[in-house]
């Protein structure tokens, strides 16, 4: 069977929406919190030199960029289309390719011809180190997109909180580019304790945080989702974090070559008025923000709250549906999403929450939901008597419904 035909299958099969295959991400500088499913035999399944499997990916068109031994395909969503005994997969960016606007919506595919964002489960032991993400001015010097990302917290995904549940972000007040350049000079001799000129918050589950391109940060070690624009552009501007030493490669990740070495070029990437701005919790926290009033969504057997909300680039929600409930969703763009609990029917397909998954193993977690099948209506129901269905839904840029 041809890709085009599998596409067309499955977009028919799923009536709008398309079932898709887990898609792990290794990251060489981590290692895994081990709270994504994943069973604790599979998370070096791609080799002890990749590093451990801390990332899961969703809904993504963008290839991972993991350096010269990135496999092919790593970091790129696949559909899933099933007959019988028969199972083919094709990558989610033929599918847009093929079907444009019918599975992303004319707005987006008119203004960006690709799925513009994804979003992953971050599962780190301990901190990451303090990084930045490149604005699009920059990034494109290297053929990329800036990195806006969000990060939430699910109670689902963070039994426990691992090494560090803190995050470094920005830059104390009064900090100057020369004690920045100070700290990136001295990265190859040690600690450059950088993580001196931040200050780290404590991370609560349940909450969430928008980081714009040009923003230092290390996240800290909460399981964490994290809608994103479709890139993997990043630099390291720390040295050591904890007890692991950074390769001082990782910080001239994404430089163009006539700016290697150039320290003036990585303080240029830094956006300064948002690293130093005076009420950086009140701009870039997020708590929850109900869709509709409270009592109105229970009475009609769901609860749905904003989770990402304070980027042009993407958006997120949380959505439950309620023990015993059947409701049906209408939203105005088409989005990925993500079961965190429960078991239940999402328009034709069967929808489960599983407890642990094997490297290369199908789920029934992760779908993709079509502009069209989204403003029509996608109806849910949940036959437990005590459990929730509760998912994460991510959005391409511009959501109507956030206006």
């Amino acid at each position: 069977m041809s890709g085009s035909s599998i596409i067309q299958n499955a977009f028919d099969q799923g009536k709008g929406i398309v079932r898709l295959a887990p898609n792990w991400v290794p990251r060489s500088f981590c290692v895994p919190g081990r709270r994504i499913k994943l069973h604790p035999d599979d998370y070096y399944s791609l080799g002890g030199n990749r590093g451990g499997i801390d990332e899961r990916w969703f809904s993504s068109t963008t290839p991972a960029d993991n350096g010269p031994l990135t496999s092919a395909n790593e970091g790129l969503s696949f559909i899933v289309f099933a007959a019988g005994a028969e199972t083919e997969q094709v990558l989610l960016c033929d599918a847009v390719e093929e079907l444009k606007g019918d599975l992303i919506g004319e707005r987006i595919w008119d203004e960006h011809q690709r799925w513009p964002m994804y979003s992953k489960f971050f599962d780190n032991k301990a901190a990451l180190p303090f990084h930045i993400h490149h604005r699009d001015e920059h990034a494109a010097l290297t053929g990329q997109l800036g990195k806006p990302e969000s990060y939430y917290f699910p109670p689902q995904a963070n039994n426990y909180g691992a090494d560090y549940p803190y995050t470094f972000f920005g830059l104390n007040p009064g900090t100057t580019q020369d004690d920045v350049r100070e700290c990136l000079m001295n990265f190859a001799k040690g600690d450059n304790k950088i993580t001196t000129l931040s200050t780290a918050y404590r991370l609560d589950v349940g909450t969430g945080w928008n980081i714009p391109p040009g923003v230092l940060h290390a996240p800290g070690s909460l399981c964490t989702y994290e809608p994103q624009k479709a890139s993997d552009v990043f630099a390291m501007y720390e040295s050591v974090t904890g007890h692991q030493v950074i390769d001082e490669e990782l910080l001239w990740k994404n430089t163009p070559p006539d700016k290697m070495g150039d320290f003036d070029w990585l303080l240029e990437i830094i956006d300064w008025d948002l690293n130093l701005d005076p009420n950086f919790v009140g701009n870039r926290f997020m708590q929850p923000q109900a869709v509709r009033p409270q009592e109105e969504m229970e009475a009609e057997g769901y609860v749905e709250n904003w989770i990402c909300y304070k980027s042009p680039d993407y958006s997120a929600k949380e959505l439950t549906v309620l023990p015993g409930a059947s409701v049906t969703i209408r939203d105005s763009g088409a989005y990925g999403m993500i079961m965190m609990q429960g078991h239940g029917s999402m328009g034709v397909w069967d929808v489960e929450t599983p407890s642990l998954i094997r490297f290369g193993q199908l789920t029934h977690d992760e779908y993709f939901v079509s502009e069209r099948a989204a403003k029509e209506g996608v109806e849910i129901s949940n036959p437990s008597k005590t459990d929730p269905i509760v998912m994460l839904k991510h959005f391409g840029p511009g959501n109507p419904d956030l206006g």
